[in-house]
Parts: structure tokens; sequence; C-alpha cells
């Protein structure tokens, strides 16, 4: 389902006062306004962003924002690379990347409005893309509503998280022993 979402110099700004608002730009080394295309999941990627990351990981750095067009519309190379994590620009980059310094988690998040979700393909595409990351992998898929979420709920991959943006505060967990956490495979040796 495609939405026209309004895409304007207002809706601009009001995604950039949420970056602010939230603390973000503080986090992000060297921030510069985050600019989307029109094509961009912006309610979605603005929801994680603002509300997942305050939530879910407080005083975590946000080191990748991307966009359908530039792909790389936040990247903090620098911030990857002291994690382990070198990507090239034709990886297939996870839509949102927080490092949660607190527990040395990186959530790797899938902003679900045009593709799918973190299924087993993408579980394994991810994990093989930050094998070398000395932080443990967290893979989250967020939605918009609950709704949303339905349509795609036989293709979410075990031992990941979901998020929907309707509901902030609350996370489900796809079974396994942990939750919000990286697995033993995922997690780096010391």
């Amino acid at each position: 389902m495609r939405r026209n979402l309004p895409f304007d110099a207002e809706s601009i700004r009001e995604t950039l006062e949420a970056f602010v608002e939230a603390g973000i730009a503080k986090r992000i080394e060297h921030a510069a306004p985050v600019k989307f295309s029109r094509r961009a999941r912006r309610a979605l990627v603005r929801a994680v962003v603002t509300k997942l990351h305050a939530c879910w990981a407080p005083a975590g750095r946000v080191l990748y924002v991307g966009d359908a067009d530039t792909k790389f519309a936040r990247f903090d190379k620098r911030g990857l690379s002291k994690l382990g994590v070198h990507l090239e620009e034709h990886g297939k980059m996870p839509d949102v990347i927080i490092h949660y310094t607190k527990k040395n988690w990186l959530l790797l998040i899938e902003a679900v409005t045009s593709h799918g979700p973190v299924n087993p393909k993408r579980h394994q595409e991810l994990k093989r893309l930050f094998a070398k990351s000395k932080a443990g992998l967290v893979y989250v898929t967020a939605f918009l509503t609950r709704k949303e979420m339905v349509v795609h709920l036989g293709q979410i991959s075990w031992e990941t998280e979901v998020w929907v943006a309707e509901s902030p505060t609350h996370m489900i967990h796809f079974n396994g022993e942990r939750f919000l956490g990286p697995y033993p495979d995922s997690t780096p040796t010391r």
C-alpha cells in the first residue's frame, strides 16, 4: 500500500525538529540536516529515529538512516568503523542503525512500508553484512500500525524483535531465549 505523504518544507522542518527534540542531532557527529527523497518512508523512519530510539535505546547513537534514493541520508562511517563494521555503498543496508552504547548493541532496523520485514533470508543477509561487529546485533522490524504488521506476520524471522509506531513503548519478541538483546552467534567474542 503506497501512501501519499506530504513532502513540503513544513514536513521537512517537523522531521528535523523531531530529531532535535529527541536529542538525536546532539548524538550524531557532524550533524547536518537529514534530507529524504519523496519516496522515503518518512513517517515511519521519523518514528523509529524519535520514538523507538527514545524508548528502547535511550542515549544511543544514530549511526545510519537510509533513504530510497540517496541510500546514505545519515551515515556515521567513523562510528560504525570503531565497532568493526566497514560497509560498502552497495551493501543491503537496514533502514536505520542505532548503537545502544549502554549495552553495546547495534539495533538493525527495517522500516516496513514497501519492502518486507526481517524474514529468515534478510536475517542471514544482515548477519553476514555485520559479521565483524564488535557490538551485539539486534534485529528489529518496524511498522507504522499493527494492521500493517499483520500483513507480514508470517514472514518475520525468529529471534528478532517487532516494534509498532502506534504503540512505541511496546516491543514484540519473536521467540528465543532473549528479549531485545543479541544472541550468542550475534555477540562478539572477547
